[in-house]
């Protein structure tokens, strides 16, 4: 029988070369810690969507008490107690907007069962001028039983009864972001020196006073932005007043403040809704009186776009109008309506805050640069030079003149 080999020691397999086909020690670690992350990040990113409608509401409320914070300033500084003032002024806007919605709410009652009642009068207007026109032979009665009887009609009715909870709801959640705002912003206001004082005790002092400057920057900016809104609302609801008022339109003080206030405190659509109203009333005193106050509206619009806006805003807010436009359309894209609103003041206050870090220096003399006055006198000076140099050369027959001439050219062309 055969023997078999000797086994020696070099077949036996060492604990050291067992250990390469293990799992290494730090792997199951590793993983764990990447687990641990992914998962941390998608519970900061559930509770940043969970919470974003609450955090715009506080940025909203912050940039509100800015707004309110000198008027609360100038009331502290004459002795009333800090959280009065801010109540104050609060309930001032309470009750100048109560009372504003009163009153446009009772306009838009009158002329709504106005409209009502007048209403079978308009359509045998509109009737007839289209029989007129274009030779047909409708009836108001043929008409009105298509309306009501056209699909159309029915399924918007129906769509609507069942869009009441939605509705409700809507108008819910918006009474309360309002009161949250409403919250927030006294709180700032009432709180405002504390605030700085709690943020800038975690800080170091030379941190403390870029703080204090950047805030103060912000309540200067979001102020002058709202008084540059609140004196184009005046000019704007002014002049549609007076436009009403020569028409003979009806509530034409209300429709004024309305067109001022709605035009230029609500971004995007602000303008058309303060259009529409007026030129919805207007029709119903004269079809022609709303082509006037649309007319007047667009006319209007573009004098305070291109040059009532432009020097108010940058003397009072002082932000280029091109920057002030490309700021609220970045704003719009990046949190709508809210974005829109509070674009300009938070643009203004940070060009003003890295302003008085950015170190700017004088720019050497270019023609370029100095525009067209800088321009035409260096070419007269260069023209002087060049007939001063002339007039120095030496007199020489046409020819050589001429070839000297030629000679200076190519020079300067080198």
């Amino acid at each position: 029988m055969p023997v078999p080999d000797e086994i020696t020691s070099n077949d036996i397999p060492r604990p050291e070369d067992r250990s390469d086909a293990r799992m290494p020690r730090w792997l199951p670690r590793a993983m764990v810690l990447a687990l641990a992350l992914v998962a941390c990040y998608q519970l900061a990113t559930w509770g940043f969507h969970q919470l974003i409608t609450l955090l715009l509401n506080v940025l909203i409320a912050f940039f509100l008490a800015l707004a309110v914070e000198p008027a609360v300033d100038w009331m502290a500084a004459r002795g009333m107690r800090r959280g009065l003032a801010t109540a104050v002024v609060f309930l001032g806007f309470l009750v100048t907007a109560a009372g504003f919605f009163a009153l446009l709410g009772s306009m838009l009652a009158g002329q709504i069962a106005t409209m009502v009642e007048e209403f079978p009068q308009y359509l045998d207007s509109v009737i007839s001028w289209i029989n007129s026109t274009f030779h047909t032979h409708l009836s108001r009665v043929e008409v009105q039983n298509n309306l009501l009887k056209s699909d159309w009609l029915q399924k918007y009715v129906q769509d609507s009864a069942n869009n009441v909870l939605a509705v409700s709801a809507t108008v819910l959640g918006s009474l309360f972001n309002l009161l949250t705002v409403a919250l927030f912003s006294f709180y700032f206001a009432a709180d405002g020196p504390r605030l700085r004082r709690a943020l800038c005790s975690v800080l170091p002092p030379h941190r403390q006073t870029e703080v204090l400057r950047a805030w103060e920057i912000a309540v200067a900016k979001t102020g002058g932005y709202l008084y540059s809104r609140g004196l184009m609302a005046l000019i704007s609801g002014g002049a549609h007043y007076v436009l009403l008022e020569m028409l003979g339109v009806p509530y034409a003080p209300a429709l004024g403040i309305w067109v001022g206030l709605v035009s230029q405190f609500i971004p995007t659509i602000g303008t058309y809704l303060a259009g529409a109203l007026p030129i919805l009333i207007a029709f119903t005193v004269n079809p022609w009186y709303a082509l006037w106050v649309f007319g007047f509206v667009v006319i209007y619009q573009q004098f305070e776009n291109y040059l009532l806006q432009p020097r108010i805003t940058a003397k009072t807010v002082d932000i280029h109008p091109a920057v002030a436009f490309g700021s609220v359309i970045a704003g719009t894209a990046l949190m709508g309506a809210v974005g829109a609103l509070i674009a300009i003041p938070a643009t203004a206050t940070l060009q003003a805050f890295l302003g008085a870090y950015v170190k700017r220096y004088e720019v050497t003399d270019d023609l370029r640069v100095h525009g067209r006055t800088r321009r035409m006198r260096g070419a007269r000076v260069l023209a002087r030079v060049r007939r001063t140099l002339r007039d120095e050369q030496p007199t020489a027959p046409l020819t050589e003149r001429a070839a000297g001439a030629d000679q200076g050219d190519d020079q300067d062309v080198r």
